[in-house]
């Protein structure tokens, strides 16, 4: 089976696929035509620098993953048609001069910046109070109170997906998660990209940053364990907030060697991952696989594909489409 280096996600209506070159993004509109995107845009991770060096590669990939997911967010909402009429905020405007970056990627830092402070206190900071709040006065030993932590803070996690997964909109983005999914997977069994093949694959895969989180959670279980426990709340928040990079990026080189082996040990390490994929992807429909497919091409050959100018939009309405969906 060949292997594959793209990875994307799922946005409004559409699919993102990322290469080692740039960035690819298809959506279908309400008119059933279908708007794509390229952007040339390295990671900063390669070979040869620091950034690029295993467990750093891991902390960038994430951070970078974030920032990138963010403004394919806002990209497909203007490829689908919608206006993003919010006009820049006093401090944004304020931070576009000082910075010299656009309001855009001012804007897009601070949904980064909120994200991550928003993910810090649901997973890191309330499970840091529960397990407060159980152990207050207790001798249970530390090992049990920092594994405990862990299971409040794995319990949260499914949670929050199963939640999402019940409001409507976001199931339509997982059924793309699946249509993206499955792409990748026939591209990998070396077939040719039509809906037909596509169709017929899983929508789970190895290299899904569903996998990662999961593996971010139980890999910080383990660490967490290790270092001990503090009966001091900030004291022990702290150090869980101070090694969350390492844990990140020990995370990524986990995912890294698990998805490029079948052995058991790699089958063992990937199955909670591919679990929760069930939750959040979908069977996709045939329109949602050929905005896949469109991504997918894109980002594999940009200059072939003849889609670089911003918002190209490709005239073939799919039979499939409700535009009323």
């Amino acid at each position: 089976m060949k292997r594959c280096s793209i990875g994307g996600q799922a946005v409004m209506e559409g699919v993102m696929m990322k290469s080692e070159s740039g960035i690819a993004m298809a959506v279908r509109r309400a008119d059933g035509t279908i708007a794509t995107q390229y952007t040339a845009q390295k990671s900063k991770a390669q070979k040869g620098t620091f950034f690029g060096l295993p467990i750093v590669r891991g902390v960038v990939a994430f951070v970078e993953s974030l920032t990138v997911g963010m403004g394919a967010i806002t990209k497909s909402a203007e490829l689908y048609g919608e206006k993003i009429a919010e006009e820049p905020t006093r401090f944004e405007k304020y931070l576009s001069e000082k910075l010299g970056k656009s309001a855009d990627n001012i804007a897009i830092g601070i949904a980064v910046i909120v994200a991550i402070a928003f993910s810090v206190g649901l997973f890191f900071l309330l499970p840091a109070a529960v397990s407060s709040l159980l152990f207050r006065g207790s001798t249970t030993a530390g090992v049990l109170k920092s594994i405990t932590e862990g299971f409040v803070r794995l319990l949260l996690f499914l949670g929050y997906i199963i939640m999402c997964s019940l409001i409507k909109d976001v199931r339509r983005v997982f059924m793309y998660h699946g249509a993206e999914h499955k792409t990748i997977a026939c591209f990998e069994a070396e077939e040719e990209l039509t809906v037909e093949n596509v169709s017929k694959h899983t929508r789970l895969h190895a290299r899904c940053g569903t996998n990662y989180l999961f593996l971010v959670m139980a890999v910080s279980i383990l660490f967490y364990t290790l270092i001990g426990w503090n009966s001091s709340f900030l004291l022990r928040l702290g150090s869980r907030l101070l090694f969350l990079p390492i844990i990140a990026g020990v995370s990524y080189e986990v995912l890294k060697l698990a998805s490029k082996s079948d052995g058991i040990i790699a089958r063992i390490v990937r199955a909670p991952g591919l679990g929760l994929q069930r939750i959040t992807t979908k069977e996709p429909t045939p329109d949602m696989i050929e905005v896949a497919i469109e991504a997918f091409n894109l980002a594999m050959a940009p200059d072939k594909n003849n889609a670089a100018t911003d918002g190209a939009v490709k005239a073939n309405p799919s039979e499939d489409v409700d535009p009323g969906l």
